[in-house]
């Protein structure tokens, strides 16, 4: 499931030093433009990390960047943004260099989502494969 949830346009490798919010940002927006979901929920994520501080922030380097299910989201969605030079979130787990989006349209979708994400990172040296990775085609095998 989570492999299907990735669009042609999800995932892109930033080289350029940006600020956690701008991050955060440029992530959701790749699942805008896969049309996986609506510059709504652009908005609606960016509040959440007014509202609650970098909270999906979930591992070191590793940030899961969300909103609650709405009708901002069309499917299932998720992106990557894989960034060279971390960014400073405020979170223990700084700094960010894999910052995931994802979208879902209903809770039970949100839920599945986070299980397939979570046994997929789980997997041995998963994380350290993506954080060498130099190629959106090589990040795209390892998903």
């Amino acid at each position: 499931m989570l492999a299907n949830a990735f669009g042609p346009n999800s995932i892109a490798l930033e080289t350029e030093q940006l600020e956690f919010q701008a991050a955060v940002k440029k992530a959701v927006e790749l699942l805008v433009l896969d049309g996986r979901a609506t510059a709504g929920y652009v908005d609606e994520v960016m509040q959440s990390l007014q509202d609650l501080g970098p909270y999906f922030v979930v591992a070191p380097g590793i940030a899961l960047a969300h909103a609650a299910p709405s009708e901002s989201v069309l499917e299932v969605g998720f992106s990557l943004l894989h960034l060279s030079a971390g960014v400073i979130s405020g979170s223990e787990n700084d700094p960010v260099r894999l910052l995931f989006a994802f979208c879902s349209p209903d809770a039970d979708a949100h839920i599945e989502l986070l299980g397939t994400f979570a046994q997929t990172m789980s997997s041995p040296g998963k994380i350290n494969l993506l954080l060498n990775a130099s190629a959106e085609s090589v990040i795209r095998s390892l998903l």
